[in-house]
């Protein structure tokens, strides 16, 4: 019993210790390394390469640059110690044709494939795209505590509503989201993958 205490007191300790922040592009590197421990299949099923390197660049270029789907205005960062330890890449689902346009753009250009993947977000939430932790840092709450922030940013203080996707077969994933207040609404499919769409909405909203 006291040493578990003194584990739960050591995680209390780290949990204080971090920091969440908007992203600015000086992070975009580590931004793509967090992001891709999330998303890296998704990313090369995109560019039609199954080349983790070069899903990197793709997502860095973009992370870096503004106004589209990754960019880093859509981006926050933890931070322990001066060291970025997750990125959370996060917009407003009705602007996701939009935001996606210069992707699909550039995935046919350079990489000569068709982009279509499915509507991932729609207009009435705030999707949660992408979420990733350093390997390090992982079952010490810190995704936990970032979707914390989120919700108290999106949800409690702008009264908006907060969605992302889960896959039917990560149901670990699935869990700790239901425990934070999300909902099922629905399902839908992403790159051949099922997926639970979750929501979670401001109080005045529920029902």
């Amino acid at each position: 019993m006291q040493t578990k205490l003194k584990h739960n007191k050591q995680l209390q300790s780290d949990m204080s210790a971090i920091t969440i922040r908007k992203a600015n592009k000086e992070d975009s590197a580590a931004i793509a390394n967090h992001l891709l421990l999330a998303m890296e299949d998704i990313v090369c099923e995109f560019i039609g390469r199954k080349d983790p390197s070069k899903a990197k660049e793709f997502l860095i270029h973009f992370i870096h640059q503004e106004q589209n789907q990754y960019s880093y205005q859509n981006c926050f960062v933890a931070e322990a110690n001066n060291q970025i330890i997750a990125a959370v890449n996060i917009y407003n689902g009705s602007q996701l044709r939009q935001l996606r346009r210069p992707i699909s753009q550039y995935i046919k250009s350079q990489f000569m494939t068709d982009f279509n993947p499915e509507d991932e977000t729609q207009s009435g939430e705030y999707y949660i795209d992408s979420l990733g932790v350093n390997p390090n840092q992982q079952g010490k709450g810190v995704g936990a505590t970032m979707l914390r922030y989120l919700i108290n940013y999106y949800v409690t203080e702008k009264g908006q509503t907060i969605g992302l996707l889960v896959d039917e077969e990560n149901p670990k994933a699935k869990k700790l989201y239901l425990k934070l207040g999300f909902k099922s609404v629905g399902r839908k499919i992403l790159v051949g993958k099922h997926m639970d769409h979750l929501q979670l909405k401001p109080e005045s909203k529920r029902v």
